[in-house]
């Protein structure tokens, strides 16, 4: 295989989804091609924390954060949303006009945050870059992503300034993109890879390990800035008293406000059978480990809990997209996981019954479809054919 390059963008927004799934996508592709180096565009503020592997390395871009009210602001510059986008699309610009990537693979957002990557698409139709959409498995409610893509006339790059399209699932979870005026040139360009599997670290394993208990529940709402109501849900059955299979391991995730991290930290101290800590790098390790899984069911997190094959209890968040609600009710009836409805939020005892029954629940094995996790192995056979296409 000659030598390659491949630009990948996380617009990164908020939470740890976009910069974690092109991590792992990049990691897989270096370790299978020695030739390969791959550069990812992420506006995450904590790309720093995680270790990358060789031939990987990252740009980040100035950070904005999503308001409550769906508007965007500048995560650290006092500058404005204006400036911090220009300031954005001028870097992701540069990065590719010197880099000049044999492929570019843009995560989940056809033309980018505000439309930021539309002038490096249009530059790398110029030249010979592959140009690569790829998608989660469950995007949002038909209606909702509608009127969302319409609003960003996002549907026309999909025909005009992308070569492929990649979904990260499943068929057997459904295609996300139904209810949407889909051409049948846009059908045409999309590949279901599977899902991405989650390894554990080669020689590194989470410090927190050292003192937990065997077996233990390991509660997790992802990045966490959305998390709070999942978290206080599961603490309150363990407050409630109530006899539960295992002690609890919370992981509040980054992204939750210090007050509400405080809040649950004073809970937790009363309580002889949970532990909380805020994040982790080692987090697959944690993971694996655990007897089983609570979670709000993001798709990363459900990736892991395929991977390491744990019984699962989802309770989704249905603001402000019904990705996660939507991903829960499919995992649940082909009998990947089980999951609570997040309406009934207020009511303790749910969650007390649904955490009694999880011993007896089985693991995602048990009804996964024949290669669900074949995800990195479908990408990495991809780029070679197209690599070797550029070659030729």
């Amino acid at each position: 295989m000659k030598k390659s390059r491949i630009l990948i963008y996380s617009h990164d927004s908020f939470g740890l989804g976009h910069l974690r799934r092109c991590r792992a996508i990049a990691h897989a592709l270096v370790e299978r091609y020695k030739s390969l180096t791959v550069l990812i565009l992420t506006g995450s503020p904590i790309a720093g924390h995680f270790n990358f592997k060789a031939r990987v390395d990252f740009v980040r871009i100035p950070g904005v954060i999503k308001l409550y009210n769906g508007e965007y602001t500048p995560l650290k510059l006092h500058i404005s949303l204006k400036e911090t986008l220009a300031l954005r699309e001028s870097i992701i610009l540069h990065t590719a006009r010197v880099f000049e990537p044999d492929l570019f693979i843009v995560d989940k957002e056809p033309l980018g945050l505000k439309g930021e990557v539309a002038s490096t698409l249009d530059l790398l139709a110029t030249r010979r870059t592959r140009t690569i959409l790829g998608l989660r498995d469950v995007m949002d409610d038909a209606d909702r992503l509608s009127r969302e893509w319409q609003a960003k006339n996002a549907l026309p790059a999909l025909e005009s300034l992308y070569d492929e399209i990649w979904v990260y699932g499943s068929r057997n979870m459904g295609d996300p993109l139904t209810g949407l005026p889909i051409t049948p040139a846009i059908h045409d360009k999309m590949l279901y890879t599977g899902y991405l599997p989650r390894h554990l670290p080669e020689h590194e394993s989470s410090g927190l390990l050292e003192g937990l208990p065997e077996p233990y529940l390991l509660v997790t709402p992802g990045g966490g800035g959305d998390g709070a109501e999942m978290v206080d849900w599961v603490l309150r059955a363990y407050e409630s008293g109530a006899a539960l299979p295992w002690p609890a391991l919370f992981m509040l995730g980054p992204f939750m406000s210090a007050h509400e991290q405080e809040a649950f930290r004073l809970r937790a101290a009363r309580l002889p059978n949970v532990q909380i800590a805020t994040f982790d790098t080692q987090f697959e390790s944690l993971m694996n480990q655990a007897r089983a899984v609570v979670a709000m069911g993001g798709y990363n997190t459900f990736c892991e809990i395929l991977s390491f094959n744990k019984p699962a209890l989802l309770v989704p968040r249905t603001e402000p997209r019904l990705e996660q609600l939507i991903r829960a009710r499919k995992a649940t009836a082909l009998g990947l996981t089980t999951m609570l409805d997040p309406a009934q939020l207020a009511d303790t005892a749910p969650m007390v019954a649904a955490l009694q029954r999880l011993p007896e629940q089985a693991p995602p094995s048990a009804a996964a479809r024949r290669n669900m996790l074949c995800g990195l192995q479908t990408i990495g056979k991809r780029v070679g054919a197209i690599v070797r296409e550029h070659a030729s």
